[in-house]
């Protein structure tokens, strides 16, 4: 997508930029992004405030990418010992790729992950990949959360459920 706006045209330039500038559309380049990640290139603006801006913008950027927690997969093979023999609450996302409402839900399980961090667990379980587990626990819908604390299901929840609803349940094991 980068690649799309690779420069932009400045057109309605500030009066303090001469006129003989202002008349003509200036090309700048803009920074080259992949994902939340700035590639170490200086943006080049005709206006005096825009480099401000752009670091500015970089450093959000940063930051934001410093507490992100990453919700690790989970398959059959090691649920027994990150799910069942956890000493803290974990929460399980049951889904599977080609589920719309599980790619709705991603991002709040990613933000109660960050939430959470160091109260609760957090996994997501592809349900094509270990169908298994899925069975054992009754998934008929995806997706689907659930709660485990001292190896035992406590809640689930069904459906792409509200922010609220999920830290309602959270809140009661944590």
């Amino acid at each position: 997508m980068a690649t799309l706006f690779d420069s932009l045209v400045l057109v309605g330039l500030p009066s303090a930029v001469s006129s003989s500038v202002a008349a003509r559309p200036t090309s700048a380049k803009l920074p080259q992004c992949i994902g939340l990640r700035l590639r170490p290139t200086v943006a080049r603006f005709v206006a005096a405030s825009a480099p401000k801006v752009a670091s500015h913008t970089m450093r959000v950027v940063r930051e934001a990418q410093d507490t992100v927690v990453d919700v690790a997969p989970i398959t059959d093979a090691n649920w027994q010992s990150l799910v069942l023999e956890s000493d803290s609450a974990v929460l399980v996302e049951f889904w599977a790729p080609w589920c719309g409402p599980c790619r709705m839900i991603h991002p709040i399980i990613d933000e109660l992950a960050t939430q959470y961090a160091g109260k609760l667990k957090c996994y997501k379980l592809n349900t094509d990949e270990s169908p298994s587990t899925a069975t054992r626990y009754g998934i008929r819908s995806i997706p689907t959360v659930m709660i485990f604390k001292n190896g035992e299901k406590k809640d689930t929840v069904i459906g792409a459920v509200p922010k609220s609803t999920l830290t309602t349940s959270i809140e009661k094991f944590v």
